[in-house]
């Protein structure tokens, strides 16, 4: 039997739809904001940087529960 891959919106229902609209924009607009302070590249290197520690964590716990399961 396959699997339904279904998108979970968690605050969906909870959170109106213009209050959703309004972080929308402002996300948007502290985008730009940071897009022009900062020189170019700068976002995609914090991004890259970003992955880097998400990937260094992923390492750590793994190595982490391959300890546990070899106990």
């Amino acid at each position: 039997m396959a699997e339904e891959k279904t998108t979970h919106k968690p605050l969906h229902n909870l959170v109106p739809e213009e209050t959703r609209e309004h972080l929308q924009a402002a996300r948007e607009e502290l985008r730009k904001g940071y897009e022009a302070m900062f020189p170019p590249g700068f976002l995609e290197h914090r991004r890259a940087a970003k992955r880097e520690l998400l990937l260094a964590a992923r390492s750590f716990l793994d190595a982490a529960l391959k300890r546990m399961d070899e106990k």
